[in-house]
């Protein structure tokens, strides 16, 4: 009896060149398995969304990344084009001024004396370590900023770190906010907080100062940035609060307008028992560590994204099962290798 065999791209063999590119290796490691083949894919999608002119890119930014050497590789992403906005955690929005300062991390083990780094006044990350005094001297500064703030005044994190950004670009401080400030590329903070920038509002609380900042105004003004788009392509480093604010992007915007239709939007989906307008992702990549069993958003897929419209079924969504700390890297580094130049990024009204 003949045997019967499945249709398929035969699995093929990575082997051991000198001299290639990260780009070339991410290419034959789209032809093997697993998590491998996952990033490879990424890396596929990612040059899609770069390349869709009608595409307006969000970038996700979670848990404390910037501290392990990672921030340089977002101010790379926002300078040359490929990220329109950008949602981040107060920790990865504020750590990395520490290192701009001039306060750089070092490497530690974990394994370390915790105790023992207490009493000499450091933070341990895993296996880096920074110094308290760094910290509260950054925290410090975002005080001073608030300071020249108006007291009382609703600020939405938007219009909070684009001010901070402009603010520290003229100390020639290059964290994340002040690099996506010179390019105009909004930054929003949801759980803003829930990091230094908290710690700088009680510091200036102190002495006197209420700085107020307007979590319904913020998500108000990043919903409003969907009348002036097409598609979108989202990219998750991580997932958390970045994630879940950006995934909303596709489903709820309409709830702002009458008749929950967003104006200038088009080809929207529906659904059954509902009169609002879905305009789910049409690209989606989504590097985590966190899996989809346990139910949370940060480790949800982008199939179950579908069935809440986030996601388009017909587009590119791959996610890659892997630390950010090596996915990011390579990830970036062979789409600088397949970008012949910069991407184009959008300009906004009315920022």
């Amino acid at each position: 009896m003949a045997k019967k065999r499945l249709r398929g791209a035969p699995v093929q063999q990575v082997r051991v060149k000198k001299n290639r590119s990260v780009s070339a290796l991410l290419e034959d490691m789209s032809k093997t398995g697993f998590q491998g083949r996952s990033l490879a894919q990424c890396a596929d999608t990612l040059v899609k969304m770069m390349r869709d002119p009608k595409v307006t890119v969000l970038l996700g930014y979670a848990g404390s990344l910037s501290t392990t050497g990672q921030y340089e590789i977002i101010n790379w992403l926002i300078e040359n084009g490929c990220v329109d906005i950008l949602v981040g955690t107060g920790a990865n929005l504020s750590e990395d001024i520490v290192d701009a300062m001039g306060h750089p991390y070092i490497q530690g083990t974990p394994r370390a004396d915790d105790e023992a780094l207490f009493e000499q006044g450091y933070n341990r990350y895993y296996d880096v370590y920074g110094r308290e005094d760094d910290y509260l001297d950054m925290t410090e500064l975002i005080s001073k900023y608030i300071l020249e703030l108006k007291s009382g005044h609703g600020y939405s994190s938007r219009e909070f770190l684009y001010g901070f950004g402009k603010w520290l670009g003229k100390k020639k401080i290059r964290s994340i906010v002040s690099v996506a400030a010179k390019h105009k590329v909004p930054v929003f903070c949801p759980a803003i907080v829930d990091s230094p920038y908290g710690d700088a509002a009680l510091i200036a609380k102190s002495k006197g100062f209420d700085l107020v900042l307007d979590g319904v105004k913020d998500y108000v003004q990043f919903m409003q940035l969907s009348e002036q788009v097409a598609e979108t392509g989202v990219i998750y480093i991580g997932g958390g609060v970045p994630k879940d604010f950006i995934q909303l992007f596709a489903v709820t915007a309409g709830l702002l307008y009458p008749g929950y239709q967003v104006p200038g939007r088009r080809k929207p989906k529906v659904r059954l028992g509902t009169d609002e307008q879905y305009h789910p992702h049409k690209y989606a990549v989504q590097v985590t560590t966190d899996s989809p069993q346990w139910g949370g958003l940060s480790g949800c897929t982008f199939d179950e994204a579908v069935s809440w419209g986030k996601e388009d079924p017909k587009g590119g969504f791959t996610q890659c099962y892997c630390d950010a700390t090596i996915a990011l890297p390579i990830l970036t580094q062979a789409l600088a290798q397949r970008m012949p130049s910069k991407r184009k990024r959008r300009s906004w009204k009315g920022i």
